[in-house]
């Protein structure tokens, strides 16, 4: 067990409010992992100071010299990678698998940033004048607040804090109270990697206090948030009455399509994946299965056969397929809306209810679940429930299934299994989401890419690749006029 405190201006330092929160197993809740700060405004108050006086340095280092430190910071985490990928775990549950490809996504996220650090491109374009040059840059804002969720807490951290300071901004990072250890950890291999004191901090907190704090605080230039469209919403209407810089990648309610001509046991392979990774704690899991007409019954056998064999227990254990859920209260809030699905009229195939045989007696365990003969409009088919839990819904064509794949509120990810290349492309124009698959699950975004999704997923920035470095960035047009007279742009043309 470790004691933790807030790391401000390259220090570690306690909280101003002396209060602490536990960080427990959630496979074994009787493990305690770490106590963390419960930090107040005061102490995000001097975070913000010491990143405010590390901006106006850190902008001015070159950009390649920035990326040197994002290389050094990958080294490291490539040597610590087994160490970390257990301490996530323990602290979230997953399984081992999927932490050191959690932690490896955060490594190739620090090594895409190191490539940033020399082709970070602007425009240059022909002026309409002679004797006139015309280009874009990215220039950075300033301080920026960073919120990130327990289900990636690593990958996710990584994907906001490399691109925002690269771009030359400093932060602060408030990290999930389920997960603030990996978040730690990660922000100390910066340090270590010689990133200057000031440019990254972290605050411990809840939401609801340090949260509530970056939005109003008048010196942070922008909020990047993951986690749910409830509190998205919250804090793009606070960040909109100042005009604050706002990213949010919020929820989702993923569909996965399998038509008649589909290979079923690469389809099956897909769902079973999309909807039981990470125990079904993903914004792109596969919370629908969309069977066309004529395989309908056929591959529900297949889909409880498999789904039966999927083994639960400690994530640290290599044979365990599904850990546990994250904390109490998400197992409670599965439980409900197994209820719910049941008085709907959906038809309970498997699962539906906690597993506490053995050592699971003493975590947060939920059998895999899934329900047929959903109805689209059904709860279980609408709201995010972010568990281990599936609904199964009939398509009579390829044109229904688009219909219910799209009729949802959310568009972050979708799937569609099929041997029939027109209805592929036909999917990819037609799918209302932000990451289309084919033949393949609705997880595995890949961290040189874009990501993030349609309507109530988020607010049209999109996380990961090229297009990180524009949400932390302001675009400058810049003029440079040498002809030595006075030009005037749609009024003087050129003569030869």
């Amino acid at each position: 067990m470790k004691e933790y405190k807030n790391f401000i201006n390259g220090k570690f330092v306690d909280s101003k409010s002396g209060r602490t929160f536990e960080n427990r197993n959630p496979a074994n809740w009787d493990e305690l992992i770490g106590i963390f700060p419960k930090s107040n405004a005061e102490d995000l108050n001097m975070a913000v100071e010491a990143a405010k006086k590390a901006y106006t340095k850190w902008r001015s280092v070159p950009l390649p010299k920035k990326a040197e430190i994002m290389r050094r910071a990958a080294e490291i985490m490539i040597a610590r990678k087994e160490e970390a990928a257990r301490l996530m775990t323990r602290e979230m549950g997953k399984i081992i698998k999927e932490t050191r490809g959690d932690y490896q996504e955060g490594i190739d996220t620090a090594l895409f940033a190191a490539g940033q650090g020399r082709r970070y491109f602007g425009y240059t374009v022909p002026s309409e004048l002679p004797n006139k040059i015309c280009f874009t840059r990215r220039d950075p804002l300033g301080v920026w607040g960073l919120i990130t969720p327990w289900n990636f807490p690593v990958a996710i951290p990584s994907w906001k804090i490399f691109p925002c300071i690269l771009s030359g901004n400093t932060a602060i990072i408030k990290p999930a109270t389920d997960t603030p250890a990996s978040a730690g950890e990660l922000v100390q291999v910066l340090h270590e990697a010689g990133l200057p004191e000031g440019v990254l901090n972290i605050v411990y907190g809840g939401g609801g206090e340090i949260g509530e704090a970056m939005l109003s605080h008048p010196d942070i230039v922008g909020i990047s948030f993951t986690g749910s469209s409830d509190i998205g919403r919250r804090i793009g209407e606070v960040c909109g009455k100042t005009l604050k810089r706002c990213s949010l990648e919020l929820g989702g309610k993923n569909g996965q399509v399998v038509l008649a001509d589909a290979n079923l046991e690469l389809a099956l392979d897909g769902v079973v994946w999309g909807a039981f990774g990470t125990t079904g704690q993903r914004c792109t899991a596969t919370s629908r299965l969309i069977l066309e007409e004529p395989i309908y019954d056929k591959f529900i056998e297949m889909l409880k056969a498999r789904v039966e064999k999927l083994k639960l227990g400690n994530g640290l254990d290599e044979t365990v397929d599904v850990g546990p859920l994250v904390n109490k209260a998400q197992r409670d809030t599965v439980a409900m809306y197994v209820e719910i699905g049941k008085k709907e009229g959906a038809k309970l195939l498997t699962g539906g209810e906690p597993y506490t045989e053995g050592e699971c007696a003493k975590g947060w365990f939920y059998k895999p679940t899934v329900f047929i003969d959903v109805l689209p409009t059904m709860r279980i088919a609408q709201e995010e429930i972010f568990g281990p839990v599936l609904s199964v819904i009939k398509a009579k064509d390829f044109e229904e299934a688009i219909k219910i794949l799209n009729g949802t509120t959310y568009g972050l990810s979708s799937s569609i299994y099929t041997n029939d290349l027109n209805k592929a492309q036909k999917a990819i124009e037609l799918a209302e989401t932000g990451i289309v698959y084919i033949n393949a699950p609705t997880i595995g975004a890949e961290c040189h890419l874009p990501f993030g999704g349609m309507k109530n997923t988020g607010n049209g920035h999109r996380e990961g690749g090229w297009t990180a470095y524009e949400i932390f960035t302001e675009v400058k047009t810049v003029y440079i006029d040498y002809s030595g007279t006075l030009q005037r742009a749609q009024i003087d043309t050129w003569n030869e």
